[in-house]
């Protein structure tokens, strides 16, 4: 028989792993964003509400000191979502990386849809006055309209779209 003692110290038991599992995650930032994204999609953010800010403030003063933002342009524009999602004032600035000399994004994101998809999402955290994410907005839905004939499952699915 299950007691509610039983199921309270199960739930104590999940709630240290996930912590454990966060903690063992540090200093990989990829693997961080993952993480904390994946808690708050399952709605259970609130049971690590200080271990989500910790790692949170790490970034942005990461962020402040200078430190580019690591990763490709979905772990970019993930981190750029959890900190504007949390209150930090962050500058779209940092996806100057994935412009060319001329200003506009590199060619290369195309072939990268999960990245893609990611700053389509993302720019629509835009506040008046970021032109940045109005360009990263124009540039991923110009081309996941253009990609979504040509997808197959599951990325089709993700689009709305593709192959049959």
């Amino acid at each position: 028989m299950v007691t509610l003692a039983g199921k309270e110290k199960q739930l104590k038991d999940l709630k240290e792993e996930i912590r454990t599992k966060l903690n063992n995650a540090a200093g990989n930032t990829c693997q961080q964003l993952k993480f904390i994204d994946a808690v708050q999609r399952l709605g259970l953010a609130y049971h690590f509400e200080i271990e989500i800010e910790q790692v949170l403030q790490h970034f942005h003063d990461s962020y402040l000191n200078g430190d580019d933002m690591e990763g490709d342009i979905y772990n970019v524009a993930l981190q750029f979502q959890l900190l504007t999602q949390a209150g930090y004032n962050i500058s779209c600035g940092m996806f100057n990386e994935f412009k060319d000399e001329k200003g506009n994004f590199k060619k290369a994101l195309m072939s990268d849809i999960r990245g893609m998809l990611g700053l389509y999402k993302y720019a629509h955290l835009k506040v008046h006055g970021e032109d940045m994410l109005d360009e990263a907005l124009t540039f991923t839905a110009t081309h996941l309209t253009y990609m979504v004939e040509h997808l197959e499952y599951p990325l089709a699915d993700l689009l709305g779209g593709g192959k049959n």
